[in-house]
């Protein structure tokens, strides 16, 4: 079992995060009201940072708790396939055995470490399980009385600039009833994993078998004996297959790159075959594949991501979603047209996302308060253009603007030198590569089994900066 890390009851305050820019140092800090929506992991983050920086804050969370997209559901949607409009609605898009693909160390934020901790039903695996990653937020809530600033079972209707820095939020309350208050500033946390996207396939209308979005997988008991074909293998992909083979009579698994050797490793490969993406589906129940392999399928199961989706925001067109592009948005963050007045935290993916998180916010705070200066407009707008026609150049999807993958390094670092902030560290850079390298070789077992030890070592002596009394056991040569 890893050590326990003896986390200060209050940790040190603020030991990078008010650290200030050059631009704006002689000015006084400005405090601002400011609605936070969303209560996730996002929404946690940006209250601490904004609330550190001296604003007044409201988080507003339509559910009964805090934890967003990490509070697990049995439950599943009444359309499995998550399109229908007026499908009854979850949130959470957990399934039942999920387990962290990161390692604890890279999780936390940078002066609350994601630690194992005594108590009843605590997880204590360097890749634990997802309600383990719901007790670290609450216990960071605790610690830093978020909690106090969260309105529960309040909805946001609306979000809109009403005249020049003043922003009405219209919120539903549990009663029912519709009010309004003006901000400052909006915040949008509201997680990018409820929404699903879903592959369009030729022919499907007449397709007589079952559909189902990987949003409302919990368990592969319903695959039982089934001949499934999973669409995606990503990060659910490679998850639900790894539950699927053990259970379903065959497996086909259509991705646009070969990425067999996740899997060659398992001895149920007799079950699984790799495929391009499907060309389209027949109402004899096959389905065609684009190499012209032709399936007799029960299921198809889409591991095809999720929508960016902002019903409530109201931009007069300033800000809108195109093929999963939210934009124009200056670093994925401020919308130059109604900066600083309206942000978005966490919309990149394929990131680590708390540390993510924990950066963008402390940014979005520092504009409000006047410590860190934006751009002007037009150069926000250059900068956004440029950014698209790269992505254009290199061949990127438009779907794609958000996603990170080798270039969150480098994002991380743009926002802490943005911030005063530290650079992300050496350590963190090497787990993060190594984890990646080790899953691809040791799809099913990379959770258990590792040999980055001393990166975990470098790591806890990161952590002691923010323990009691400077000490913590090294827990770099045990293996859970």
């Amino acid at each position: 079992m890893l050590a326990r890390l003896n986390i200060s009851p209050h940790p040190p305050p603020q030991p990078y995060a008010m650290q200030h820019s050059s631009n704006s140092q002689s000015q006084p800090l400005t405090s601002r009201r400011v609605a936070v929506i969303g209560a996730g992991a996002g929404g946690l983050v940006s209250a601490r940072e904004l609330g550190r920086e001296g604003h007044s804050v409201v988080v507003f969370e339509r559910s009964s708790q805090i934890g967003g997209t990490w509070v697990y559901s049995p439950e599943i949607e009444s359309d499995p396939l998550g399109v229908d409009p007026n499908r009854t609605r979850i949130h959470s898009s957990l399934y039942k055995s999920l387990r962290t693909n990161l390692p604890r160390e890279l999780m936390g934020v940078r002066d609350y470490p994601f630690v194992p901790r005594e108590g009843e039903g605590r997880d204590p695996r360097r890749f634990p399980s997802h309600l383990e990653v719901l007790k670290y937020l609450e216990d960071f809530a605790n610690e830093f009385g978020i909690c106090e600033l969260v309105r529960f079972g309040t909805e946001v209707v609306s979000a809109g600039l009403v005249e020049v820095g003043k922003w009405r939020v219209r919120f539903r309350c549990e009663s029912g009833d519709v009010d309004d208050e003006m901000f400052d500033a909006v915040v949008v946390c509201v997680g990018n994993y409820s929404q699903p996207r879903v592959a369009e396939i030729p022919g499907i209308d007449e397709w007589p078998g079952e559909q189902i979005h990987s949003h409302n997988y919990r368990d592969p008991e319903p695959f039982r004996g089934k001949v499934v074909i999973l669409i995606g293998f990503s990060s659910s992909g490679t998850d639900i297959s790894q539950e699927l083979l053990v259970v379903a009579k065959e497996v086909h698994i259509a991705c646009r790159s070969a990425k067999t050797g996740f899997l060659l490793a398992e001895s149920v490969i007799s079950k699984v075959s790799f495929h391009p993406m499907i060309k389209s589906a027949r109402k004899d129940g096959t389905v065609v594949f684009e190499d012209g392999c032709v399936v007799s399928a029960d299921v198809i199961l889409h591991c095809t991501g999720y929508k960016y989706h902002f019903p409530f925001l109201e931009t007069n067109g300033i800000v809108t979603v195109d093929d999963n592009r939210v934009g124009p948005l200056y670093k994925h963050v401020f919308p130059p047209a109604l900066a600083p007045g309206l942000s978005f935290v966490g919309l990149p993916f394929k990131v680590v996302p708390l540390p993510m998180f924990e950066l963008q916010s402390n940014w979005v705070a520092g504009v409000l308060s006047k410590r860190i200066a934006l751009p002007s407009k037009e150069l926000m707008l250059a900068d956004v253009k440029a950014f698209y026609a790269d992505l254009e150049a290199n061949g990127k999807p438009k779907h794609r603007t958000h996603e990170m993958s080798d270039c969150m390094v480098e994002y991380f670092n743009w926002l802490a030198a943005t911030c005063g902030c530290p650079a992300y560290e050496e350590w963190r850079k090497g787990m993060y590569d190594y984890t990646h390298v080790n899953k691809r070789a040791n799809l099913g077992s990379y959770r258990d089994d590792w040999h980055d030890d001393e990166l975990i070592h470098q790591a806890y002596e990161e952590f002691r900066k923010y323990t009691t009394n400077g000490r913590s056991e090294d827990p770099a040569h045990l293996n859970v």
